[in-house]
């Protein structure tokens, strides 16, 4: 039986996957979590180059209050 996800679904699910990632994994770069993420969760190359480009900036700049 096949299971239908919605759009977007995989994504959240990666970004999810990428932050207990990085907490688990401090010592691994983020492109290669980011890459793994891909993989795993099937996103297409648009949507990883989404993350790095997400994720790169997120982690560049301190969160403002």
């Amino acid at each position: 039986m096949t299971t239908i996800i919605s759009e977007g679904e995989c994504m959240r699910r990666a970004v999810t996957w990428i932050s207990e990632q990085r907490t688990a994994h401090p010592e691994k770069k983020l492109a290669e979590i980011i890459d793994e993420a891909s993989m795993r969760y099937n996103l297409s190359p648009k949507e990883s180059e989404s993350l790095i480009r997400i994720l790169k900036k997120e982690s560049a700049s301190p969160c403002e209050p």
